[in-house]
């Protein structure tokens, strides 16, 4: 017999649960359904909440042929083998098919670039899914050409729906006896995740052979045996709380960045991770305001380097409290980027003559280093001199604050 997950598997948004944003009244791909005018775009979201089904749901929907690939087995000539039946298979005035590509982000840039000319022709309609952010992991032109939803892990309303529906409707549970008792745990493991919610019901629920079933707490976590702490490290979570750990240090409320920290640690990061971006923050944010800040988080990344978890959570608490106290100044990184955008713009402007480098007589005589003034001569070992390109003279990068 099939998975749980797998059983329930919705087949219309009649018994989609979720993503009210997307499906419910009036919404995007509702609209879209109820229209079928259906266009190209790219489903982000965490694992679990639906993007396949969704997929297949608008496909069906819309009267749609329905191809699918997953990105992880599939190559450029499996990309083109579909694309050319889905050529063949439309006839006169009948719709463009959906190509569907589950991880659409482990796809190479070859294999991207194999799509695009079938979706600029509208051979098919892309539908791809993806758990890391598009911007990053899709190439430009093919992102151009495709809308992107974002899909929300499913909340507690949500998810205790989607249990009840499971009790009501599946046909190994619904002879079954079920009261939920307690919550908590068994949210906690799901994360948002349907298909771990459903995975961990049929595990409590499933084998258990009794008439009647109380769902406690203490009944999840005997029967599942696993740390419920939800943080996956390939994932969007994982940039989630490293962009949250930083904001708190950099806004210099180590409470809330300890907290992010301990996400982490609970989460299994890689502790180097971390303290490379401490080590990040510590020039970019604290720059000029504390310059040991750069050496102690050095020292940081160091220590966590040879000795790993659990003992490294105190050198990263450490370092994360120190930083988070610290004052801040991003001068120097404001500087740079302003000289870079400069230098982007105005090109390769001539280095002034008198600061040039003349290591030989031809170049003496073309009044290379001619006039330039050694500032040691000089009192206080300073003297007024041009140093920026003529047509940059006067030009401030730098903003002491």
């Amino acid at each position: 017999m099939q998975p749980l997950a797998e059983r329930l598997r919705p087949t219309s948004l009649d018994n989609y649960i979720g993503q009210k944003h997307l499906v419910g009244s009036g919404a995007v791909i509702r609209k879209m359904i109820e229209s079928g005018s259906v266009h190209s775009f790219i489903l982000w979201g965490p694992p679990g909440v639906g993007k396949t089904t969704l997929a297949k749901i608008v496909a069906d929907a819309a009267g749609r042929g329905f191809y699918s690939l997953s990105a992880v087995s599939s190559s450029v000539k499996d990309v083109r083998d579909v694309i050319e039946r889905a050529d063949k298979s439309r006839f006169f005035d009948t719709p463009s098919p959906v190509l569907f590509i589950d991880e659409i982000h482990r796809f190479s840039k070859s294999q991207q670039d194999s799509l695009l000319a079938a979706v600029e022709k509208g051979i098919v309609v892309l539908i791809g899914a993806t758990t890391e952010n598009p911007s990053f992991e899709v190439i430009t032109p093919l992102l151009s050409r495709c809308a992107v939803y974002t899909l929300k892990p499913l909340d507690k309303q949500d998810l205790m729906e989607l249990a009840q529906y499971a009790l009501k409707t599946d046909v190994v549970l619904k002879d079954k006896k079920v009261e939920f008792k307690e919550w908590e745990a068994l949210l906690q493991y799901s994360g948002g995740d349907a298909r771990k919610l459903l995975n961990a019901i049929e595990l409590i629920i499933g084998v258990d052979k009794a008439e009647s079933i109380v769902v406690t707490n203490s009944m999840v976590a005997e029967r599942l045996q696993e740390n419920p702490a939800i943080y996956d490290k390939q994932g969007e979570m994982h940039y989630d709380i490293i962009s949250a750990f930083i904001k708190s240090v950099r806004g210099s409320d180590p409470d809330a960045a300890v907290y992010w920290l301990a996400r982490m640690v609970e989460g299994g990061e890689d502790p180097k991770f971390i303290a490379r971006r401490l080590l990040i923050l510590a020039a970019e944010d604290i720059g000029l305001a504390n310059p040991n800040a750069i050496l102690l988080a050095n020292t940081c990344f160091d220590a966590v380097s040879k000795i790993g978890w659990p003992e490294s959570r105190i050198i990263l608490s450490e370092t994360t409290i120190y930083l988070a106290n610290c004052k801040k100044n991003n001068s120097a990184y404001l500087a740079i980027d302003a000289a870079i955008a400069e230098v982007r713009k105005s090109g390769n402007l001539p280095v002034p003559l008198h600061l040039r480098n003349a290591p030989t007589q031809l170049m003496r005589d073309m009044q290379y280093a001619k006039g330039y003034k050694y500032p040691h001569d000089y009192p206080g070992h300073w003297v007024e001199q041009q140093y920026l390109p003529d047509e940059l003279k006067g030009r401030r990068f730098y903003e002491n604050s």
